[in-house]
């Protein structure tokens, strides 16, 4: 059976490109007999508002969909330590205190995510006092997985490559656990067969399909989606104040109607695959 799942955080309102984010991993569930999921994303610290879960619900149910909710991330971070520990343990995390700003100061490569982490922290003594995060030791990683390959619907099946990433941080300074290890456990646990998302996160795939064989998860299906674009062709953004659902709602637009524009693409979509 097909399981699929849509997994806002509520850092800021729902917009035209979560809803189409939302209609195709609903879609693809329905046409199949399957189930769509949601899952509140709700471990960004400071930046979570909890309230916005019920709009975003008030979103979905008017744009005509319909879904099974499953526990939000921030029900999970028992999970989410205990398997840091396990990957601390096995030697393939280690702490890392360095800023933004210092990476992209030192990185000598850029990678598809930005500046490629240099390993300037890898094997340095540093204080248990600091605030550090826990990086994966990618190339340690690699050497015990071997090759993977992971397929999307779209694209095809593709080699995976997380060392193009460099070593991402599995645990932030000051959150739980990064997106990169939260979501790859969520859908694991959830039973997610096809992760639909946009292709903005195409490359991070590849850093999960790592983590799968490192913690002997189960491997879904891909299947990374053009994404929704504004008038100058950038992708929508809550902090460019793109228009939200609600805006929507309250001006009286009929989301039934704006769920079939979207799935007929009258809204300007951008590919990158």
């Amino acid at each position: 059976m097909i399981v699929t799942r849509f997994a806002p955080s509520p850092n800021g309102m729902l917009h035209l490109g979560h809803a189409f984010a939302a209609i195709t991993a609903h879609d693809l569930a329905m046409d199949a007999g399957g189930r769509f999921l949601v899952r509140i994303e709700d471990i960004d610290g400071a930046r979570s508002r909890p309230e916005l879960a019920d709009a975003f619900r008030e979103d979905l149910v008017w744009l005509g969909l319909t879904w099974d909710e499953v526990p939000a991330q921030s029900s999970r971070l028992t999970r989410y330590d205990d398997v840091a520990q396990q990957l601390e343990r096995a030697g393939l995390l280690y702490p890392c205190i360095c800023t933004r700003s210092d990476i992209a100061a030192a990185a000598e490569v850029t990678g598809p995510e930005g500046p490629v982490y240099p390993g300037t922290c890898k094997g340095k003594a540093l204080q248990p006092s600091e605030p550090a995060a826990l990086r994966l030791d990618v190339a340690e990683a690699i050497r015990r997985s071997g090759p993977l390959q992971w397929q999307d619907a779209l694209a095809g099946y593709q080699q995976a490559d997380p060392a193009a990433l460099g070593d991402v941080v599995l645990v932030r300074k000051s959150e739980p656990a990064s997106y990169h290890l939260a979501a790859t456990l969520d859908d694991a646990e959830d039973g997610v067969t096809l992760v639909t998302r946009g292709e903005d996160l195409f490359a991070a795939t590849h850093i999960h399909r790592l983590l799968q064989s490192l913690l002997d998860l189960p491997v879904p299906t891909w299947h990374h989606h053009p994404l929704i674009v504004d008038e100058e062709g950038r992708k929508l953004a809550k902090r460019r104040g793109s228009l939200s659902l609600a805006d929507l709602r309250a001006s009286g637009m009929n989301g039934i109607q704006l769920g079939t524009d979207l799935r007929a693409g009258r809204y300007r979509q951008h590919s990158t695959h």
